[in-house]
Parts: C-alpha cells; sequence; structure tokens
C-alpha cells in the first residue's frame, strides 16, 4: 500500500514529503478499514510538514492530512453500525463526538499527531468516522472535515447566525468561501475581503453581498461599518489572526461575534481589548468541531443546494503539488488529492 509521510523530526515543509509503501493495515475491534478516494489541503498542513505546528517537528514518521472521504472496505471485531461500501469521511478530531471542546480532544487529531489521510487505505475508529451525503461526490466531501466543519461551527454551533445577519469573511480559502456559501444559505447578508479583483468576483457569484479589496482599501473595516450603514458585522470569520485582528474587532457590530480560526499572518501580535470592550463583542476562538456537529452540518448539505468549491485536483502520485498551491495563497476555494 502507498502512503506519504513526514519524516519524524523533519521541519523542510512540503520538500520533505515521502512516498512509502506499507502494509496495508487491518481493522481490530471497533475499527474500519476505508479506501480513500480523495482527500483535501488545510494551511495546517504546511505549518506540520514545516515543523511548526503547536508542538513542533512530528515525533514519529507521520502521514500527513486531516481530511480525507472513501468508501468502507473492512470491518473489525464488534463494529455494527458500518459495513463494506459505506461512503465516509474521517472527523478531524477522532475524540470528540460531541458536546464541548475537552482538553482530552487533543492529540486525536488526523495528520498529525496521529496518522492521517494521504494514504491509499487508512484504519479509523467507527466513532471517528461520519457518512457523507449521497449527492456529494468523494472530492467534494474530502473538503468537509476540516474547513467546512470550521466554517459551520463558527456560524451556526457558535455564532447563532440567522437571516438578515451580517457575516464578514476574510479571504477566500477553504474555510471562507464555504463561510459564504452556508452563511447565504441562511439568508445573511455577506461581505468578503480580498486582494484580488478576480476572486472577489468569483465570490460575488456565489453570493457575496459586498466585495473588498484590501489591497486598494487599507482601512477596510471603515467601508465594512460604512456598506452596513454603521452597523458592522454581526459575525467576523477571521482567519488572518494578529495582522488582520485589529480591523476584525474595529468592524464588528455592537454585540457582535469575532470567531478567530486561523493565523495566516503569524502568531505574534498586539491586540487592543478596548473594541470588545466598548461593543459588548466577543473573541472566541473556533478550532474545528465535533463529530456531533459534523453530523448536523451533513443534514443541513442534504436539504440544500451546496457543494465545496474545488480549485485544483492533484494525483495522488503528485501531492507535493497540492501543498505548493495550498502555500501559493493563489487558489480560491479547495484543493482537492485524489
Amino acid at each position: 500500500m502507498k502512503s506519504w509521510i513526514i519524516p519524524a523530526g523533519e521541519m523542510g515543509g512540503f520538500a520533505s514529503l515521502r512516498m512509502v509503501d506499507r502494509p496495508l493495515p487491518e481493522p481490530g475491534p471497533g475499527e474500519v478499514r476505508i479506501k480513500v478516494h480523495a482527500r483535501s489541503t488545510n494551511f495546517r498542513d504546511l505549518s506540520i510538514a514545516a515543523g511548526k505546528y503547536l508542538n513542533g517537528p512530528v515525533r514519529r514518521d507521520t502521514v500527513p492530512l486531516s481530511d480525507g472521504a472513501g468508501q468502507i472496505v473492512a470491518v473489525g471485531e464488534g463494529v455494527t453500525a458500518w459495513k463494506p461500501g459505506d461512503r465516509v469521511a474521517g472527523t478531524f478530531f477522532q475524540n470528540w463526538r460531541s458536546g464541548p471542546l475537552r482538553p482530552d480532544v487533543f492529540g486525536s487529531d488526523l495528520g498529525g499527531p496521529i496518522d492521517g489521510m494521504l494514504a491509499e487505505e487508512v484504519v479509523l475508529s467507527e466513532h471517528g468516522i461520519v457518512r457523507i451525503p449521497d449527492r456529494l461526490s468523494f472530492e467534494e466531501a474530502s473538503c468537509l472535515p476540516c474547513a467546512a466543519v470550521t466554517a459551520w461551527n463558527a456560524l451556526f454551533e457558535t455564532g447563532n447566525l440567522g437571516p438578515g445577519d451580517v457575516v464578514l469573511v476574510l479571504g477566500t480559502g477553504g474555510v471562507s468561501t464555504i463561510a459564504l456559501q452556508f452563511a447565504k444559505i441562511a439568508g445573511a447578508t455577506v461581505i468578503v475581503t480580498s486582494s484580488s479583483h478576480e476572486k472577489l468576483a468569483r465570490a460575488q457569484t456565489l453570493g457575496a453581498d459586498h466585495l473588498i479589496n484590501y489591497r486598494d482599501d487599507s482601512n477596510w473595516s471603515k467601508t465594512v461599518l460604512a456598506v452596513t450603514g454603521g452597523h458592522g458585522a454581526d459575525i467576523v470569520v477571521e482567519v488572518g489572526g494578529p495582522g488582520t485582528l485589529p480591523q476584525s474587532l474595529a468592524a464588528v457590530a455592537t454585540g457582535g461575534l469575532v470567531t478567530l480560526i486561523g493565523v495566516l499572518t503569524g502568531s505574534v501580535g498586539e491586540i487592543n481589548p478596548m473594541p470588545l470592550l466598548r461593543k459588548g463583542a466577543r473573541l472566541q476562538g473556533v478550532f474545528v468541531g465535533s463529530r456531533a456537529m459534523f453530523e448536523t452540518m451533513n443534514r443541513a448539505i442534504a436539504a440544500n443546494f451546496f457543494a465545496p468549491v474545488i480549485a485544483r485536483v492533484v494525483a495522488f502520485e503528485d501531492a507535493p503539488q497540492a501543498y505548493a498551491h495550498q502555500k501559493s495563497g493563489e487558489h480560491f476555494g479547495k484543493i482537492v488529492i485524489v
């Protein structure tokens, strides 16, 4: 069986990826074996390959990628809820079934520290998978575990988004484009920022109501206030981190919510908390979500016209190219490996 790994201790980025042959894994009690048909990348995967994610370099040879979808080909002893042929995706956190985020959830995230989905076949816990919506392809379903669940959590589980609310989405990567799509399904007004006029035009085709090019408009928080009549954004999908957070705090509405999801601009910076205090707003970290959230989201997907935007599809043998495209920042939507 072919698999990609990040060698233990590596800090060289995606250039350190190695394809290896491994024995076909056998499911133990309470486990299933999945033939993976598609996987997708996230910014997190770049950090892990570079040894810069949370706990530093991987401590053992590790199969990367948290996101993937495929079909069950074998089940272990005691598994009754699943059978060969079932179409499934893995959950980002294998140990987070429901309820609030708990400390013991960490360490069960696919693609580091535990083996992820960049292999021909994988073995996962029967409790660490969900059934994927029938009308989604494997490529589309592979975009759901991290980016889509994160967007769902930010908007609905944490944000309690409702019709008529204003959502500010930063950028046009995986989480951001899916958040835009979900917000429009919910009847929200959506503002999208990007440095590319072409990407903004594409965001408009997904329903974006207001478009802001932050290269042309460096004080974009004032524009957010202007286009909303001084109201601001009820929910900000903040993926930038310290480099964009001050303006997100300036753009959030009174009583609104800034969901801190990513740190694309880095992890170090000085933040003035006064805007939150003056507005009675919240700043809430969002770290993907539980299996229960995933299942709720899938029911919503099945009931609505929704499919993740796929920017590029790369062959399994060319997986490092997917990392390179992710790093370039040129993509609109998700990058998939098949």
